[in-house]
């Protein structure tokens, strides 16, 4: 497939940060009357969102009569979420990782402390993990984690400082590494009989981790970009990647091109959704823009997610789907790292240990 064509493939992503799925403008209304809803979400979810944007367009005009546009902004899931806190009027947001709502939370003030008990399963509708994608017929024999710093292997993914996929990648590498250093046992994380064996298999996890970044020629700002630049510029060997990036890249691209690779072990990324209480307010659209949240919970929103590669909560769609996710091992950020927020003060705030191990050029 040529590079022209693979870029009309993905959808022309790394064109534009914002799609028009219909109608124009951000405010409440157009000069017709029209309401308007802005969802600001990050890169891998712009198919998802067009064809569930359509659907919901459908079916809010056959229950209410009324007509409604929605408008989209993708980016970094961290890029997007400083967009929101800098005046970014998004209705809703729907994000790579919880911590980056919790920002806006918190620096901002623009929706509640407890938002994400709104919603059901921590207002994560749908999820998905972290996969590896390689060339066709897997040259560098990369089966799990270590493979990844074998030989002269070089490893693709996004720059954690902007991309929440790049976030899940960075942790799904370090809660793999103290695993195996664990010997497969992660309760010992919270035995105070094991602390000693913990801070060696931590130190191990890091260095592993700082190796696996050494390997990246390029950080790209989010996740499609990092897609992008391994099945379109052709660089790397491997790609980290979103599952659903990664079965999205076989099914445009063909199997003669990549193959996915499972670990033995990743992590639980739960994506998730929330209203921005202060625009919703000051629009009138809290109305629809909790209905629009809603209906990816239900079975036909939960449909839509399956069919773009994201796990869907609703255990019968998952087992209609179930032959496309293959099955994996997974932690939880939880589990693992006591939850998003000890995770980002000490990996990704300014000077923790992703500065630390990477360097000044990991900025944005």
């Amino acid at each position: 497939m040529s590079s022209t064509t693979l870029m009309a493939a993905l959808r022309g992503a790394a064109l534009a940060a914002v799609v028009l799925v219909a109608g124009c403008g951000g405010g409440q209304t157009d000069k017709s009357g029209e309401l308007q809803l802005l969802n600001v979400s990050y890169d891998p979810t712009r198919e998802l969102y067009r064809e569930f944007n359509e659907k919901f367009i459908a079916k809010w005009l056959a229950d209410t009569g009324q007509q409604v546009s929605v408008q989209m902004s993708h980016g970094g899931s961290g890029s997007q979420a400083r967009a929101v806190i800098d005046g970014l009027n998004a209705d809703v947001v729907t994000l790579a990782l919880a911590w980056d709502i919790d920002n806006i939370q918190s620096v901002s003030r623009r929706l509640p402390a407890q938002w994400q008990q709104r919603l059901p399963n921590n207002s994560s509708p749908y999820t998905s993990t972290i996969v590896f994608l390689v060339r066709k017929g897997n040259p560098k024999g990369i089966h799990d984690w270590p493979d990844l710093l074998v030989g002269d292997v070089q490893i693709i993914t996004p720059n954690p400082k902007t991309s929440g996929g790049a976030r899940w990648n960075y942790l799904a590498a370090w809660g793999a590494e103290l695993k195996r250093q664990l010997h497969g046992d992660l309760t010992k994380i919270d035995d105070p009989a094991a602390a000693k064996e913990v801070a060696a298999a931590q130190a191990a996890a890091q260095k592993f981790v700082a190796a696996l970044f050494a390997r990246a020629p390029v950080l790209d700002s989010g996740a499609r970009g990092a897609t992008n630049t391994f099945v379109q510029r052709e660089i790397g060997d491997v790609l980290l990647a979103w599952e659903n990036e990664a079965l999205l890249a076989i099914r445009e691209l063909g199997p003669e091109k990549v193959e996915i690779v499972v670990p033995s072990v990743s992590i639980l990324a739960e994506p998730p959704v929330a209203v921005v209480d202060t625009v919703v307010d000051r629009r009138g659209t809290r109305q629809i823009a909790e209905a629009y949240l809603r209906f990816l919970y239900e079975p036909a929103g939960q449909e839509i997610a399956a069919k773009h590669y994201f796990r869907p909560r609703n255990p019968q769609v998952l087992e209609k789907y179930r032959s496309q996710f293959a099955p994996v091992e997974l932690f939880t950020v939880d589990q693992v790292f006591g939850g998003w927020t000890q995770a980002h003060d000490k990996h990704f705030a300014d000077g923790g240990v992703f500065d630390q191990i990477y360097g000044a050029k990991a900025s944005p």
